[in-house]
């Protein structure tokens, strides 16, 4: 099955990899592994459903060796405990991923990628809204056509208010700063071969954001349709301030442009300064000498312009403070604990 969306950047844009050299690569890592599809999970507060996604991947997938690999990303409730029985379970297939605390999604995604071995691999949610049997289209589209990945293109969203709303700012803002087709609708959902996971693990930087690495890394990008259900158990784990910290790891690490906003605002802020001083003069002596150019006027123009010197100087401080934690050392995740699956104990 084709996907219904390619889209494909000029060559320039990507490292191209001589013809023998991709053919020595894929040869050696088919050797390496007989994994053709992995999934990653990630988990979180997902007690109540991960058993049931976890089952449904078996069961639909039983024609093609894969293994599913549950990373529990500091959940609150009983996750842990379920992600270990699932893997006591289905030792030859399922592995668990224990992280020391809450990271957030992207960063127990990039856990993920780092403990799977398959030729493809499929990310989705655990909260059973991603229907494992659409994976499959996604997978096939994935090896019939010349891209490195695969998103889910949800045809009826089941997503509260403030989560659409959220994601349809952070579409707008992707298709302004990373360059996205504005016909790509970036999902968790999505499935991706293995070039592009290697060039994704590489990333080093503590604020991941995968769609970011991926739009970095190539446009070979393919598209599906796909079932989007409603959340099985309790609400959503997303929240305003997780959708905003979402967006600023969007805003802030894949792109440059918000200092070049910042000096562009700086700059028409002082000519506008400038103006607005003519103009205040002209007016003063030559047609209303009796208006009042006093302290009010002083007080607002001093507050705009102080509010300007604030928003560069409050983008620059992030820009500096993200370079600082990356430098000294702050962690994309903690590993606690992995319980890898036994091929040979099936």
């Amino acid at each position: 099955m084709a996907p219904k969306f390619n889209f494909r950047g000029p060559e320039s844009e990507t490292a191209i990899i001589p013809p023998k050299r991709l053919k020595d690569m894929v040869k050696r890592h088919s050797i390496e592994s007989e994994v053709e599809l992995s999934f990653v999970i990630p988990v979180f507060n997902g007690s109540g459903t991960i058993e049931g996604v976890v089952e449904r991947i078996l069961a639909g997938f039983a024609d093609l060796r894969i293994e599913v690999v549950l990373v529990d990303d500091g959940s609150a409730d009983a996750s842990e405990r379920v992600c270990r029985a699932l893997h006591e379970k289905h030792p030859d297939t399922v592995s668990f991923v224990r992280l020391a605390r809450n990271f957030g999604e992207h960063n127990a995604v990039l856990a993920g990628l780092h403990f799977t071995t398959g030729q493809a691999v499929a990310i989705l949610d655990d909260d059973g809204q991603n229907p494992p049997e659409e994976v499959r289209p996604m997978y096939e589209a994935l090896c019939e056509s010349d891209v490195d990945v695969v998103y889910g293109c949800y045809r009826t969203k089941q997503h509260g208010f403030l989560r659409n709303l959220g994601s349809r700012f952070n579409d707008r803002v992707a298709n302004w700063m990373l360059k996205k087709p504005p016909e790509l609708y970036l999902s968790s959902f999505k499935v991706m071969n293995r070039f592009l996971v290697e060039e994704v693990k590489r990333y080093r930087g503590a604020f991941p954001y995968i769609d970011g690495l991926i739009l970095r890394t190539t446009r070979r990008i393919g598209q599906v349709d796909v079932e989007h259900l409603e959340r099985e158990g309790s609400e959503s784990n997303y929240n305003l301030g997780k959708l905003f910290f979402l967006w600023l790891n969007m805003f802030l690490n894949f792109s440059i442009l918000p200092l070049r906003v910042s000096a562009a605002i700086g700059a028409i802020a002082s000519v506008s300064s400038l103006f607005l001083l003519v103009a205040i003069v002209i007016d003063k002596l030559y047609i209303n000498p009796a208006v009042a150019v006093g302290i009010p006027t002083v007080l607002v123009t001093v507050v705009f312009f102080a509010g300007v010197q604030l928003l560069i100087l409050g983008t620059i401080g992030e820009y500096l403070g993200r370079l600082f934690l990356d430098q000294s050392g702050a962690p994309q995740f903690v590993v606690r604990e992995v319980c890898e699956r036994d091929p040979e104990s099936g």
